[in-house]
């Protein structure tokens, strides 16, 4: 054994040698002529050329075709951020969407914020805090979606009233409802990183010249060689960012707590709904245990759409189940039909089957009206989804009956409230007479 020692440490060595000849050989410059383009992308839906056509599909202005994700074959990073640079134009078109179409008002958060301060916003209707009677608030789900969206991919791939809160608002005013839509996902502002400035140490002054040319030679190479590994590891560094939260708004729980206080529990409307898509169930359950009197006290109804909230991990207590047994309904993804009872474990709120639009008589939107049957925003069938995004959508009309029966029967319990007379009253009537 000793004696085959040498033999495989030689073995070795020469298959090392190998190794950085066959390394040596390799062209890191030719390799990087096969780089993916510039991360650079058009800043409007025109430069994109894309437009939203009557029907509200997004479509190429040229072909009439729908968005292609893999615009370049075989370079899928590429291809996502050329997607998410679409997606943040589809977040600015929805917002202008939101004042232009909707006539809702921009509202930045924190109320008292500097001018110079990191700041988020919500939409609000103009009667949102003054309607008497109704008030709608609108809450999303997790990711990159902002205040107006249900779904990204919706938009782009689907229409604007699948991946929208514009059907739900317009059909709310129409409804006399007030509207709030919260912005769960502003948390932050984003700054770049200051680049950092490396001294050189305080004895190289000292060194000969002849010494300090060969090490500026010496770093200057190591630092070609780490360059060279780097582009090709990564061609693209993005700019190093970071993140500087808003006030009282840094986290979704914490930005509808901010809404609640400020916004919705001053609003003089006696009858609160919600509508709250996937994580958006979660901020609510966490809204409602924070704030349970005052909720109890102004909200008649919620509508949940595959909602995420877990009334075990968040531990709520037996009032609030008792309460959301009673007043909430969660539309879940399923393959049952529209409305179907869904059994699940946790004690919280009954839950159904979120299924497919049966008609759609009403025009759910302006923008891009329906003139003929066989131009109907939804497909006809009864049919669940299964898709998650798709829940709040295919739930729509079933949500609004859901409030209206709401309303009716808390409408119906106040009159039937006795009148309690009292003493003062009584005074009253006698100076009257």
């Amino acid at each position: 054994m000793a004696q085959n020692q040498p033999d495989g440490l030689e073995e070795k060595d020469r298959t090392s040698t190998a190794l950085k000849d066959l390394l040596s050989r390799i062209d890191l410059e030719e390799l990087m002529k096969k780089d993916e383009p510039p991360l650079k992308f058009p800043k409007t839906l025109e430069e994109f050329e894309y437009s939203f056509n009557e029907k509200g599909q997004l479509r190429h202005t040229k072909t009439g075709e729908p968005y292609v994700f893999n615009y370049h074959e075989d370079m899928h990073r590429w291809n996502q951020k050329r997607y998410e640079a679409l997606g943040e134009i589809i977040t600015h078109c929805v917002y202008d969407l939101l004042e232009k179409e909707c006539h809702l008002k921009k509202v930045y958060l924190p109320v008292d914020a500097a001018e110079d301060e990191p700041k988020s916003f919500i939409f609000v209707s103009e009667d949102a805090t003054t309607n008497p009677d109704r008030l709608m608030v609108l809450i999303h789900g997790s990711g990159v979606v902002r205040v107006g969206q249900w779904a990204r991919r919706l938009i782009i791939n689907e229409d604007l009233d699948s991946g929208t809160q514009i059907p739900f608002i317009k059909r709310a005013m129409d409804e006399g409802y007030g509207v709030i839509v919260l912005n769960t996902n502003e948390n932050y502002v984003e700054v770049e990183k200051p680049q950092k400035h490396v001294q050189s140490p305080a004895n190289d002054i000292d060194e000969p010249a002849e010494k300090k040319e060969k090490k500026d030679d010496s770093q200057k190479e190591t630092k070609k060689q780490r360059d060279s590994y780097e582009k090709y590891r990564n061609p693209q560094k993005e700019k190093e960012t970071k993140q500087i939260p808003i006030r009282d708004n840094s986290t979704p729980e914490e930005h509808a707590l901010y809404v609640w206080d400020h916004f919705i529990s001053r609003s003089s409307a006696k009858n609160v709904v919600f509508v709250a898509h996937s994580y958006g169930g979660l901020v609510f359950l966490e809204l409602m245990i924070q704030r349970e009197a005052e909720v109890k006290n102004k909200v008649v109804s919620v509508a949940l759409t595959d909602s995420v909230h877990n009334v075990w991990h968040q531990e709520a207590g037996k009032s609030v189940l008792d309460w959301m047994q009673e007043h909430c309904r969660n539309w879940v993804s399923s393959s049952e039909p529209l409305d179907t009872p869904v059994e699940f474990m946790l004690p919280d709120c009954p839950r159904v089957s979120a299924g497919s639009l049966t008609c759609c008589s009403r025009k759910l939107s302006q923008m891009h009206s329906v003139k003929s049957s066989s131009r109907l925003p939804r497909p006809t069938s009864e049919s669940g989804t299964e898709r998650h995004e798709l829940t709040s959508w295919k739930s729509f009309n079933s949500i609004f009956k859901y409030f209206t029966h709401a309303l009716e029967a808390q409408n119906a319990e106040t009159k039937s409230k006795p009148t309690v007379i009292t003493r003062s009253s009584n005074r009253k009537k006698s100076e009257e007479l």
